[in-house]
């Protein structure tokens, strides 16, 4: 039986994140003034779409797109909100045929610089091409494919790349995954056992309610690895698991991040109901790099700054792609 009792509602929700959501500071975000400020404007008498404008005005300052309030009011109005400011590359590029667009121009960089035409591998999350002399390989998620398929192709991969003298990998605008896929594909990359990451969980209103620190580590697998330099393309439409990706394989001595920097929201989603029955999601977990820099809300660094821009497909060619060719060549003179 649902609870429409918007005072209760708006408890368990502020609660909720009190409780859960470690990034107040980080994020410059006095919850509890929050609460002074919104609490005051619930009665009993509020009605659902009053009670999710309210939320989503305590909401807004978070700028984290792993936090969400979904509703459908006694209005029957179904409602959507996250308090994400709308990254640089979905501000240049304002949607998927644009984005389809930009990465044609890659191809055709890609071609005219001697590769073949990217293709899909066994593992539809992942397309690859190469040339003489170097690989490219886009992964477009970390996540819905079967672990069997893409150790396949994965071996197939590397079994192609392992002669080459560089390869560019492109996570450019890859929406997330699963950490464990993102470990998979590195751990092809990789040279020894290396920390890829810690991680913690917030369970409690104290800043030390947290789990201990849990280590996630990279490591050689598979038949062929490739270790030689490595160039990462990245943008700020990476998330999450591409996020980790990141954070992991940075730490190989042979790996030069050129972009922008990454989105900056790390963790899974925990997923809540209100007694009402509305849904909402907030980050839960704490990412650190090996070195222990949490980079939530700032994203993993590029190593070399360079954006994308619409007029990039009107020019025919992909600086980024460029650029990485440049790094490749200069890392084996």
């Amino acid at each position: 039986m649902l609870n429409r009792d918007p005072e209760k509602n708006f408890e368990e929700f502020w609660q909720t994140f009190n409780n859960r959501y470690p990034f107040f500071e980080v994020r410059n975000v006095d919850w509890k003034k929050q609460y002074e400020i919104y609490r005051a404007k619930v009665t009993s008498q509020t009605r659902d779409d009053e009670l999710f404008d309210i939320l989503c005005q305590m909401l807004a300052p978070l700028n984290d797109g792993h936090v969400s309030l979904t509703a459908q009011t006694s209005e029957d109005r179904k409602r959507r909100f996250t308090p994400e400011k709308k990254p640089r590359f979905w501000r240049e590029f304002t949607g998927p045929q644009q984005i389809k667009q930009l990465f044609e121009t890659t191809r055709k960089t890609l071609v005219a610089n001697g590769f073949g035409k990217p293709k899909a591998s066994e593992a539809w999350v992942l397309h690859y091409g190469r040339s003489q002399t170097f690989g490219y390989l886009r992964i477009l998620e970390l996540e819905g494919i079967n672990r069997r398929t893409l150790t396949a192709a994965l071996d197939k991969v590397g079994r192609d790349f392992k002669d080459l003298d560089g390869v560019i990998i492109d996570i450019r605008d890859c929406p997330g995954g699963d950490d464990d896929i993102a470990i998979m594909i590195i751990n092809r990359f990789c040279d020894r056992r290396r920390v890829a990451f810690h991680r913690q969980t917030k369970l409690g209103p104290g800043d030390d309610d947290l789990t201990a620190l849990k280590t996630w580590h990279i490591e050689p697998e598979g038949d062929a690895q490739f270790t030689g330099p490595i160039v990462l393309l990245t943008c700020d439409s990476v998330f999450s698991g591409g996020e980790a990706f990141a954070l992991a394989i940075r730490q190989l001595p042979h790996v030069t991040i050129v972009g922008d920097h990454t989105n900056g929201i790390f963790s899974y989603e925990l997923e809540k109901r209100l007694p009402n029955g509305w849904r909402y999601s907030l980050s839960y977990q704490k990412y650190f790099s090996a070195e222990m820099v949490c980079y939530e809300s700032k994203g993993v660094p590029a190593d070399i700054e360079l954006f994308n821009c619409k007029s990039d497909i009107a020019a025919g060619t992909d600086p980024l792609i460029t650029r990485a060719i440049e790094v490749l060549k200069e890392r084996i003179r």
